[in-house]
């Protein structure tokens, strides 16, 4: 079992200890806070013996009152929080990704994995019709599996996840396998692929807030660096991908 120290600080937690005024029982109260045990290898599997739940990697400066644990989130400005995100950077939560045996994806002919947490974010478009419900876009989703597995010979689907304008996220290889989707850049990055078409006009709000909502989603569970970069695919190979429309927007978001 490791046990890892809580760290937050002090200053901004929730006991502040007065000479006259504390007692005993608060100054205990504010050292298990400080120094309670939890159980867990990552993040998301801790409980914290004081507040009895799991945490999430998001900015220690979001951390209400400091509740964190330095030791459990990549990145120097990032921390395990216990408590409420004040930023409400990833107050959102996880959009809802179709699972791969719910879009009816082959299995893969191989499998590598990614050396750690992605430092990358590549947003694509996949150059096809748009679709506004999980049926049409699994089709989609399909057919670009086929393309890249039979016409490409890739071992599977080449995006980590793809979004569709019905809102949903798609399972393509996951946060966790290197995909084939921006040469050179597979092992460092993730690839988000808009089901569409986006030279001339932008995925509307749903799938937007849906690709925004995964890459939260991907900082907080760790598979994101915190202080991950943002690129559309032309930044980085010789592609229209993800189309001007669709490009011109990304470049105004965070991290770009």
């Amino acid at each position: 079992m490791r046990v890892h120290s809580y760290i937050g600080d002090l200053s901004q937690s929730s006991c502040p200890i007065n000479s006259h005024q504390g007692t005993l029982m608060l100054v205990l109260l504010c050292l298990s806070l400080a120094f309670s045990a939890v159980l867990g290898d990552s993040c998301t599997e801790h409980v914290h013996a004081t507040f009895g739940k799991v945490g999430k990697c998001i900015k220690k400066s979001c951390c209400e009152y400091a509740t964190y644990i330095s030791s459990l989130c990549p990145g120097d400005d990032t921390a395990c929080c216990f408590k409420r995100d004040t930023c409400g950077s990833l107050s959102a939560g996880c959009p809802h990704i179709v699972s791969r045996a719910s879009w009816g994806a082959r299995s893969p002919r191989s499998t590598s994995y990614m050396p750690g947490p992605a430092k990358y974010v590549f947003i694509h478009h996949g150059e096809s019709g748009s679709c506004s419900t999980q049926s049409a876009c699994s089709a989609i989703v399909r057919s670009y599996q086929n393309y890249h597995m039979d016409t490409h010979g890739w071992s599977d689907i080449g995006y980590s996840f793809l979004v569709g304008e019905d809102g949903n996220a798609y399972e393509g290889r996951g946060w966790d396998k290197i995909g084939a989707h921006t040469q050179g850049y597979n092992s460092v990055g993730l690839g988000f692929c808009m089901i569409g078409s986006f030279d001339n006009h932008v995925p509307n709000a749903a799938a937007l807030n849906t690709v925004k909502n995964l890459i939260a989603c991907g900082v907080g569970k760790g598979k994101i660096k915190s202080t991950y970069t943002l690129r559309g695919h032309r930044d980085m190979n010789q592609t229209s991908c993800p189309g001007t429309a669709l490009y011109n927007l990304i470049k105004t978001w965070p991290h770009y």
